[in-house]
């Protein structure tokens, strides 16, 4: 079972067509793709749309959560959830439009070709991000060149939120250590699945900015994941070879 994990906070103008791209790639590709919503108790009536399509579309349902806590708490608990439903390949994708679901059966491919974890990756050669301005541009690459300096990875986009894990990734990770609130709970997965010795692979992507709605970086989040980067160094994060 493919689940897609899609946390949500005042995405209502964004959640129906995201749905519909998904069921139409699926339908093309002739691959189940179940999508869970998660909820953080949207003031727009994201959820009570949510609850709706869930009603009318098929493979979808919705996690409620009692109030904003964070990208990074939204996704553990979707991947609980996931994995309580028995999902084999669990996905982190955003919910405004800005992760093509094209890509969502290349994702599968390199997982059945013995990937543990796929990044949708913009910094690798056929990747890249469109209506951008510089300020953020600078942001997220140096995001990524800071982390990847500082954390000794090989990887190239390590703050992207576009992901696909083979469930024993998540069952092997310790996801109560984890409290990163914001995206640099992306760094933090990727770190622990890589020194957990899980192959980690990069998919070229195309990001494009949203369209719609607010974006919900902030200056609190980037200096977060700053010094989760350097918590992260001298943790002592567990690394073993996967049994």
């Amino acid at each position: 079972m493919n689940v897609i994990v899609l946390p949500t906070y005042n995405e209502r103008e964004n959640l129906r067509h995201a749905l519909a791209r998904i069921r139409e790639v699926a339908d093309g590709h002739g691959v189940r793709l179940h999508t869970l919503i998660v909820d953080d108790n949207s003031p727009d009536g994201t959820g009570d749309l949510a609850d709706e399509l869930a009603a009318q579309v098929p493979d979808v349902s919705v996690l409620h959560r009692a109030g904003k806590e964070g990208l990074g708490k939204a996704y553990i608990a979707g991947f609980r959830e996931a994995l309580g439903m028995g999902a084999e390949r669990i996905f982190e994708m955003d919910a405004d439009l800005s992760h093509d679901a094209t890509y969502l059966p290349h994702f599968l491919r390199l997982i059945d070709q013995g990937a543990d974890l796929v990044l949708g990756s913009r910094y690798v050669k056929g990747g890249g991000v469109e209506n951008w301005g510089l300020s953020r541009k600078v942001i997220s690459r140096g995001g990524c060149l800071y982390a990847q300096t500082i954390l000794g990875l090989p990887l190239r986009d390590l703050t992207g939120g576009y992901k696909c894990f083979r469930r024993r990734v998540l069952e092997a990770i310790d996801l109560d250590a984890i409290d990163t609130k914001g995206y640099g709970f992306q760094i933090e997965m990727t770190y622990r699945a890589y020194k957990l010795g899980f192959k980690v692979v990069e998919l070229p992507i195309i990001f494009v900015d949203r369209k719609v709605g607010e974006s919900k970086m902030s200056n609190d989040i980037v200096v977060e994941a700053m010094k989760n980067v350097w918590k992260l160094r001298f943790s002592g994060v567990p690394a073993r070879r996967p049994g």
